[in-house]
Order: structure tokens, then C-alpha cells, then sequence
């Protein structure tokens, strides 16, 4: 049972009072770094908490043993003179603590600009991020000239294959027209352009590896495959979907088949989930030709 003090004056109780809030007011911050950040609809609250354990710590010494808080107060005093030469805890951290609270909650106030993230996001996008953009706005398979363009095309050569292949004959001749006519033409050293499938076939069939991958996916997409581009480290290539095991292993013969000269050694494909995918990039002489390298850092599906 607490020790009856009304024994002590008014100006004892005051002088207690007053040393009991001086030890207050710089525990609760300390305590405060050891407490989670609670913060209630946009209230920072972890040091108001602080504040409500540090009085209950000096309320209980007065229920116990008033005069406790004499010890109590100088031995914060003598803390916070130490940490001083010791660059540790001091009373600038004290007021900072307080500072913040009251900059936190009432000083700072949410304040969104109107700035160019908000107007024009794309101004502030990653290379990636512009890259994957461009290609997507360019790629067209609806367009007349594009069908128009693949259908002829995928009539030129295999017919002959049709009743055994079916329409990987088509994706194929259409390859094969493309890749064998394409021209490789630089961009703007200032600047990446990336042309729609129209512009190309109207330029003659000439462009840089995003134009073809652009022509490519489109004119197949516009006969029914399915493709995608595919962005590796300083190039992009059109890979076009196999299917399964099954229908990758119909596709290899069917390439081995129709591309002889030179012979297929090999046939270079990506494969997640059971899904078959093959190169069909310019570079190389026959669907399923080598990768130029294997840092792929972004997928592109139609």
C-alpha cells in the first residue's frame, strides 16, 4: 500500500508535480524509438503513446514513493548529460522528437502537384518501359494491307505441304517471303522509331530489328498464329507460338522439311508451362534459327 503524503505542502506537491512532468517529457521520445510506428488515419500516434507510458511510469512512482521522483528526474538529467559527450540521445534529439510529432500531424499537409508525372507519365518512363510502349501502339494485323499483304504471301511457296502441314505452311511461307526480302536499315542515331507493319511493306520491306518484329507479328496475326516479340539486350526478335510437345514436334518436321538448304541441326525454341515458342528473328535462316542472346527483359503478347 502507497505511503500516506499529505504531510507535504502545496509548494512540496507542485515541485514534485513539475519534476514528475520535467522526467516526463524527455523519457517519452526515448521510448518512442523503441515502439512501432502506429499511424491512425493520418495520424502519427506512436508518440502520444510514448507519452501516455511515461505518465503512467512517473504516476506510479508517486503512488509508491513520491519523493522517488527527486532520483527519478536526475537520473534522466544525468543520462542525457552523458549521451551529450557521447553523441548519443541528448535534449536536441528531445526537441526534435517533439518537433516532429507537431510537423508530422499538423504542419505537413498532403499536397498532390499537378505536376508532369500527373499530366504526362509517359515523360517520366524507364527505356523499357517507352520501348515496350512504342511496339505496342504500332503493332496492326487488322489492317488491309497487312492481310492483304500475308495472304498473298503465305500462297507463295509450300502449297504442296498444305494437306500434310495446314496452316504452319502459310505461317511458314509468309516467313519465308518476309525474311528473305527484308533489308536492314538503321534508325536515327537521336532517336528510336518504330515504323507500323504498313509503312514498312510500302518502304520495301526495310527497317531495323523492332520494324521486322513489328511486320512480322502483325502479318502472322493477321492469318491467324499467334506471336509475340520478345526484348533481349540491344535487339527484339518475333518468336511464333507452337502449341504443345505435340505440335512443336509437327512444327520442327515440318520446318526440317521445308527449309533443307542448308540442313536443320538445330532448332532454338522457349518453353514455360508446356507452351512452345520459336525465333523468327531476321537473322536467321529458317524459323527456330539461334538467339543472339538470352537476356530477355521483356515479353510483348498480341
Amino acid at each position: 500500500m502507497a505511503i500516506d503524503e499529505s504531510k507535504y505542502t502545496p509548494f512540496q506537491h507542485f515541485l514534485l508535480n513539475l519534476l514528475s512532468l520535467l522526467t516526463l517529457i524527455p523519457v517519452a521520445p526515448f521510448i518512442n524509438r523503441y515502439i512501432p510506428t502506429l499511424v491512425i488515419a493520418g495520424w502519427h500516434l506512436d508518440l502520444f503513446v510514448s507519452i501516455l507510458i511515461a505518465f503512467l511510469m512517473t504516476r506510479l512512482l508517486f503512488w509508491v514513493f513520491r519523493p522517488l521522483i527527486v532520483p527519478a528526474f536526475l537520473l534522466v538529467c544525468g543520462v542525457l548529460v552523458y549521451n551529450h559527450f557521447t553523441d548519443n540521445y541528448t535534449f536536441r534529439n528531445v526537441l526534435n522528437d517533439y518537433t516532429s510529432m507537431v510537423q508530422g500531424n499538423w504542419g505537413a499537409k498532403d499536397n498532390k502537384q499537378l505536376d508532369i508525372l500527373s499530366f504526362y507519365p509517359r515523360r517520366v518512363e524507364s527505356y523499357r518501359d517507352k520501348t515496350v510502349r512504342g511496339i505496342r501502339e504500332k503493332i496492326n494485323f487488322q489492317d488491309s494491307v497487312v492481310r492483304n499483304f500475308s495472304v498473298q504471301h503465305s500462297l507463295a511457296d509450300f502449297d504442296e505441304y498444305f494437306p500434310k502441314y495446314g496452316k504452319i505452311v502459310r505461317f511458314l511461307s509468309l516467313f519465308r517471303y518476309i525474311n528473305t526480302n527484308f533489308k536492314y536499315v538503321l534508325d536515327s542515331q537521336r532517336d528510336e522509331y518504330f515504323a507500323t507493319p504498313m509503312e514498312t511493306i510500302r518502304n520495301g520491306l526495310g527497317g531495323d530489328c523492332d520494324d521486322h518484329s513489328l511486320l512480322m507479328t502483325s502479318c502472322l496475326q493477321s492469318i491467324g498464329a499467334r506471336t509475340r516479340i520478345v526484348l533481349i539486350k540491344g535487339h527484339a526478335y518475333p518468336e511464333l507460338y507452337c502449341g504443345s510437345k505435340e505440335d512443336f514436334e509437327i512444327m520442327k518436321q515440318a520446318i526440317i522439311t521445308l527449309f533443307p538448304k542448308p540442313p536443320v541441326k538445330q532448332l532454338y525454341y522457349h518453353e514455360m508451362k508446356g507452351e512452345y515458342w520459336i525465333n523468327l528473328d531476321y537473322t536467321a535462316r529458317h524459323p527456330g534459327g539461334p538467339y543472339m542472346n538470352d537476356q530477355v527483359y521483356a515479353l510483348i503478347e498480341l
